[in-house]
């Protein structure tokens, strides 16, 4: 008797996605706007005008509808286009300017998805993963940035690899973005361009001995 064989349909597979895309978006915009803590998956269903049981089918539960907002955010923000940009740059000014600009895209392109981010990490069943899922990718970038400049002889000798990252996480991460931008009202172009001439000093050349 030959094997029988399921059926695929493009177009169940098309609405399904589209499905899951609404749920994310929706649930991004009410975690954002009122916090994850005070929604519920009735919430998003509501919002996405589906039942609570497709919301499960889905995506899942609370908590994983979280965890896929940042996995997609983090995969959509561009990163690894930015890090080849910076393994190009020959200079530490422009490999700065690239990722000052870099990090200015991923964060203003994600931003509800960070503030729903912030805002459940006080709740969240699980804060520090949750945290870590979302800015660990962000901090390889920042090492792999480092490491370009070590190579090309850029980094200041006061300054180990790890440190360096560390000011670059302290200058470029989300918390500074949220502190400029959403906290102090500055526009996202200005938050940009001070923070890579701060870059440059904290970064400033190596130190030559005299001859």
């Amino acid at each position: 008797m030959p094997e029988r064989r399921s059926y695929v349909s493009p177009h169940r597979d098309k609405a399904a996605a589209a499905t899951r895309e609404a749920v994310l978006r929706c649930a991004t915009v009410l975690f954002a706007e009122r916090g994850y803590a005070h929604i519920t998956v009735a919430d998003i269903a509501a919002a996405a005008g589906v039942a609570v049981r497709t919301v499960y089918a889905s995506v899942g539960n609370k908590a994983e509808i979280l965890d896929r907002i940042v996995d997609d955010a983090v995969q959509s923000s561009g990163y690894r286009d930015y890090v080849d940009l910076i393994r190009q740059g020959d200079s530490r000014d422009a490999i700065l300017r690239t990722l000052a600009h870099g990090t200015r895209v991923g964060n203003q392109s994600q931003a509800s998805v960070l503030t729903a981010v912030r805002k459940a990490l006080p709740v969240h069943e699980a804060g520090e993963r949750l945290w870590r899922r979302a800015t660990d990718a962000y901090r390889t970038a920042l090492h792999e940035t480092v490491e370009h400049l070590a190579e090309l002889g850029q980094l200041p000798s006061s300054l180990s690899t790890r440190q360096a990252a560390d000011l670059l996480w302290l200058l470029f991460g989300p918390a500074s973005w949220h502190s400029l931008v959403t906290e102090s009202g500055w526009d996202w172009e200005t938050a940009e361009q001070h923070l890579y001439r701060i870059a440059t000093v904290a970064l400033a050349p190596p130190d030559t001995s005299p001859s």
